[in-house]
């Protein structure tokens, strides 16, 4: 049997606080829970993971077992390869009762270790959150008490499986953040929640609103809009007519934002019809980064008059005349 590394799965130094150890597996139970990660077998096999060495490190007395157990780990092997059994006695003797670690929330919130029901509320009949080295040593799910009792189980409610919905938000909400006030029919009865996207949401991102039945999470759609496009995080991307001369010479043009008011920009003398002027700090706002924002990719889109004056007429055939004299 594989000796387990608790202090190594949540990475702290065996010398961690109570306190340290619990931070560390919060940070990392939020990171891998099931709920942020829908389908992920990997994340799953992780936070099972990290559920066992909190359920070990987390309780004094088994962690004070556990680091026994570790010092004498060698010894332990020796004697299982000879056939004895070095936990009928010694500090290893019968394997320990499993208790409840400390309490905790829900994502978003505190974590606290999940017990082996709620395993199976998560993955299905079967699913067991505990190593046979766990159950060998700390009794597990169903282990014995090495005083011959039944081992305890934790009276628990079972936790409301989380919701998730579609919300549909204009790309100007998401650029400005906003609150949507949702009703959800429910088998208690319709519910009211608010719901709040923060300035620079993308989409397909989703938001959490707590409420007494369950966390529910709405995941984002941003709504095609008319003038602008999303581009990759941050950026956004738009198209701006030219006139020819403007784009044959040189010159300003406007541009209008999003949100704002109008921006001058400066097109280069021959730019072709397509090209892209890259307005830095005009693109949408980045979550998280007060201030900070994107690009806005204006792309040139070179007008060709399709009615011209008799004035404008001379002009263009004197400027063809002139291109035909000059030397290919």
């Amino acid at each position: 049997m594989e000796f387990r590394d608790y202090y190594a799965t949540l990475g702290v130094a065996k010398t961690a606080s109570a306190k340290e150890i619990k931070q560390a597996f919060r940070r990392l139970a939020r990171k891998h829970h099931p709920d942020v990660n829908p389908g992920n077998a990997g994340a799953e096999s992780k936070f099972k993971e990290l559920n066992e060495a909190y359920e070990v490190l987390g309780d004094p007395d088994k962690r004070r077992k556990y680091d026994e157990l570790g010092a004498n780990w060698k010894a332990y092997e020796q004697a299982e390869k000879a056939g004895f059994d070095p936990r009928a006695g010694g500090p290893f003797g019968g394997g320990w009762a499993s208790r409840g670690g400390p309490a905790g929330g829900a994502p978003g919130g505190s974590y606290r270790n999940v017990s082996p029901e709620e395993f199976q509320e998560m993955f299905g009949e079967g699913a067991n959150p505990f190593s046979d080295f766990f159950k060998t040593f700390f009794g597990g799910a169903g282990g014995a008490d090495p005083t011959g009792a039944r081992p305890r189980t934790r009276s628990r409610r079972p936790a409301a499986a989380p919701q998730e919905h579609e919300l549909a938000i204009s790309l100007e909400e998401a650029f400005n953040g906003t609150s949507r006030k949702v009703t959800l029919s429910g088998p208690d009865g319709e519910r009211s929640l608010e719901v709040r996207f923060p300035a620079g949401i993308r989409d397909g991102q989703k938001v959490r609103a707590a409420s007494d039945g369950g966390d529910v999470f709405f995941r984002v759609r941003i709504a095609p809009h008319g003038r602008f496009e999303p581009r990759g995080d941050h950026d956004l991307a738009t198209r701006v007519p030219v006139a020819i001369p403007v784009a044959v010479l040189g010159g300003e043009i406007e541009v209008l934002p999003l949100v704002g008011t109008r921006i001058r920009a400066r097109v280069p003398p021959g730019a072709r019809s397509g090209a892209v002027l890259r307005l830095r700090g005009h693109g949408r706002p980045i979550l998280g980064k007060a201030g900070e924002r994107g690009d806005l990719l204006v792309t040139l889109d070179l007008q060709v008059p399709t009615e011209l004056t008799p004035e404008e007429r001379l002009h263009y055939e004197a400027l063809a005349e002139l291109r035909k004299a000059q030397p290919v």
